[in-house]
């Protein structure tokens, strides 16, 4: 006996316009079919830190191809963060107001010295003074979900006075 695929319910007819949604404000068409496959990643289960492992989920024939093209959109591509935002958060308000504005620090523990803002610092990932990366976001939030609306990497001291280490990172 074969499987029969059911037609899309309302539900998955609004994700999938949602998604739609996104790809256009990524701009170029060139980075729609690699967001919708980032967004699907991002939902599949498993790892989530990393685009290889949701790359083999997506594309287990295809890996490296597919790594590659999620990469490029996550570290390469130059869309705008402002159009992304404008279609994401009338999608949150539709279900509830925004109910907090949500600051917050966060350390990125770092093996190396040779990344912007990298120095021996308090890294709240780990618990304590280690090499690490800092930033702080500004983000909104719902009663059902939050968006980052901005974010800045902080510059420890020891950064800012040295230029030439600056100028190479």
């Amino acid at each position: 006996m074969g499987s029969r695929l059911s037609a899309p319910g309302p539900q998955e007819r609004r994700f999938a316009a949602y998604i739609e949604g996104l790809a256009e404000a990524a701009g170029h068409a060139d980075r729609h079919v690699p967001l919708k496959n980032y967004c699907k990643g991002l939902l599949l289960s498993g790892e989530r830190k990393s685009v290889e492992p949701m790359a083999a989920r997506l594309a287990p024939d295809n890996v490296r191809r597919m790594h590659q093209s999620l990469h490029h959109l996550v570290a390469d591509a130059p869309w705008n963060d402002e159009e992304v935002r404008r279609e994401v958060l009338p999608a949150m308000q539709k279900h509830s107001p925004v109910v907090a504005w949500i600051v917050d620090d966060t350390g990125f523990p770092k093996q190396g010295r040779h990344s912007v803002g990298v120095a021996r610092q308090y890294c709240g990932q780990i618990g304590k003074q280690d090499n690490c990366q800092a930033a702080v976001s500004l983000s909104v939030a719902t009663w059902s979900s939050s968006l980052p609306i901005g974010w800045r990497l902080y510059l420890p001291e020891v950064w800012c006075q040295d230029r030439e280490r600056r100028q190479r990172a």
